[in-house]
């Protein structure tokens, strides 16, 4: 059975320095990120574009929903596969490439899950396990660009 989920956000700038958007050095990058009933996420441009540093930017919020969505679609695998997950954590990375005309493009991002089972017995299905997890994951599968898995299985 299909279902379909709606989603919804706020996204208000406050870089407006007095001047709006006169000039490309004349304005701030800052934003906030909100949904009803969750803590506002502070975010910017990335660094090269002018942005803040200690604001998130686009380009680590992609990089961070498809890190979150593989072990949530993993931690599912493991259960429906009898593995016992005690520990996970992730420390993935992507690469961006722009095309010189101000625009550009993900061409990749690898998610490196370091993965504790309980029993020795899990290891090969728990590594199973990240392909169908990748199948799964929502986000993996609306973007154009690979995701890929260097995963690693440690006994608990």
């Amino acid at each position: 059975m299909q279902s379909e989920h709606s989603y919804s956000i706020g996204v208000a700038w406050q870089g407006n320095l007095g001047t709006g958007t006169s000039g490309y050095r004349e304005y701030s990058r800052e934003l906030t990120v909100t949904a009803d009933g969750k803590h506002p996420i502070e975010g910017s441009a990335d660094k090269p574009f002018r942005g803040d540093l200690s604001r998130w930017n686009p380009e680590e919020l992609l990089l961070a929903a498809l890190a979150q969505c593989h072990l949530l679609s993993y931690l599912y695998v493991a259960v429906t596969e009898g593995v016992v997950v005690t520990d996970y954590s992730d420390a993935a990375t992507g690469t961006m490439l722009e095309d010189g005309q101000g625009g550009g493009a993900f061409t990749q991002v690898m998610l490196r899950p370091r993965v504790t089972v309980a029993d020795p017995s899990m290891t090969d299905a728990a590594m199973r396990a990240h392909k169908k997890a990748n199948e799964l994951c929502f986000i993996a599968r609306s973007v154009n660009f690979p995701v890929l898995h260097e995963p690693e299985i440690i006994v608990a």
